[in-house]
């Protein structure tokens, strides 16, 4: 029996780390990455201001892992039907798989966006943000206007390090960087009091944010406001949203509580759009990419365990997901934003809290080293 599991991120490392304890060893198992790494996206916004951090958000698949065969490729097509997966490098079968492809960065056919933007998805993207950064600092000597599209976390993030960034090239005074959202408020997707005192930190940090605003295309000049409005910019980044991956024809499909994708297919993380068993949507993030996982591989391995044993389909119960998050943290330069139980806290407890979730992270993967070069730096800012 053969159990694939394509997407080497949060989800797909989760997925296979919990796979290793539940399924029988004599059950294949095969991780398909276009990498050879694991990346611990939630930390990339750091590499804009240290580059040094690339170096400790960055694991082996083969470290973080046991006895997983790992498949350097890309997955071109999935067809569920024949249970097949074609890749850059041939084809694999599958008895059960679980699609941990991620989402690549939308640009809502904005075609003169793309072509300007940079996205936040690879380290080398947070290190061509970096260099541009520096470029047009050394290059203008007036004011330089740089802009963020899309206020969800990443965007924060991203706008807080390229404000640390100029001051520290001793060019805040003549540096403005503006986060546009074209929904209400920042952090849309998640509790309103976190979004709140996010914004405050934006503010705070000297971020302007422009919510309510819809970017209808960009010239090498300005980014293009529906209602003929425009921000002039000298750089521009891009983390307007998410879509599905080319293998997945774009789309993110909408999965319930088992996570099916159909009998042999599952899906979790960024891939699909998950409802839980409390009928909401869940925030697309690494806590709940990782936490899905694990509903994801408990059915897996009951299905393996039912094929095994013969066992009466109506006898096997698959686990249901519920998402609860125990908190979120973000953050804004050398500030961050934290929710810990009902409170929501900023400054030294909230950059201890965004401290710990990393380290603890990279401990699981057995980067102890790693884990306390990122808590350092996370709690120092």
């Amino acid at each position: 029996m053969h159990v694939v599991v394509l997407g080497g991120g949060y989800a797909g490392v989760a997925v296979v780390r919990r796979l290793e304890r539940l399924l029988p060893a004599d059950v294949d198992l095969t991780l398909v990455s276009d990498t050879p790494d694991h990346v611990l996206q939630h930390e990339l916004h750091r590499v804009i201001r240290r580059p040094t951090v690339a170096n400790d958000i960055v694991v082996s698949l083969t470290r973080a892992t046991d006895r997983t065969r790992i498949r350097v490729a890309t997955v071109e097509y999935l067809d569920r039907e024949d249970r097949t997966v074609s890749l850059s490098s041939g084809t694999l079968d599958y008895d059960y798989c679980v699609v941990c492809l991620g989402a690549q960065t939308a640009f809502h056919g904005l075609e003169s966006v793309r072509e300007r933007a940079t996205p936040v998805k690879r380290i080398h993207h947070a290190l061509a943000i970096r260099e541009e950064c520096q470029d047009v600092l050394d290059a203008t000597t007036g004011t330089v206007r740089l802009v963020v599209g899309g206020a969800g976390l990443s965007g924060v993030q991203v706008a807080g390090e390229l404000v640390a960034l100029a001051d520290e090239r001793g060019a805040s005074e003549r540096t403005t960087v503006t986060l546009v959202e074209q929904r209400s408020r920042v952090a849309p997707s998640f509790p309103t009091r976190f979004g709140d005192a996010i914004a405050h930190a934006l503010e705070n940090a000297g971020v302007v944010v422009r919510t309510e605003e819809t970017v209808t295309g960009a010239d090498d000049e300005a980014v293009e406001l529906a209602g003929d409005g425009a921000i002039p910019y000298e750089q521009l980044v891009w983390t307007g949203g998410i879509r599905g991956t080319d293998a997945m024809g774009a789309d993110r499909p909408r999965v319930g509580p088992d996570l099916r994708l159909d009998e042999h297919t599952f899906g979790c993380g960024d891939t699909t759009r998950i409802e839980d068993t409390t009928g909401q949507l869940v925030p697309a993030s690494a806590q709940s990419a990782r936490r899905a996982a694990r509903t994801a591989a408990t059915n897996v391995a009951r299905l393996v365990q039912r094929d095994r044993t013969g066992s009466r389909a109506d006898a096997d119960e698959l686990e249901q997901f519920r998402f609860s998050a125990p908190g979120w943290v973000v953050s804004v330069g050398d500030d961050a934003v934290a929710t810990i139980g009902s409170q929501v806290v900023t400054g030294q407890a909230a950059k201890t809290a965004k401290a710990a979730v990393g380290a603890r992270y990279l401990l699981e993967l057995g980067d102890r080293r790693a884990a306390m070069r990122l808590a350092r730096l996370e709690v120092s800012g």
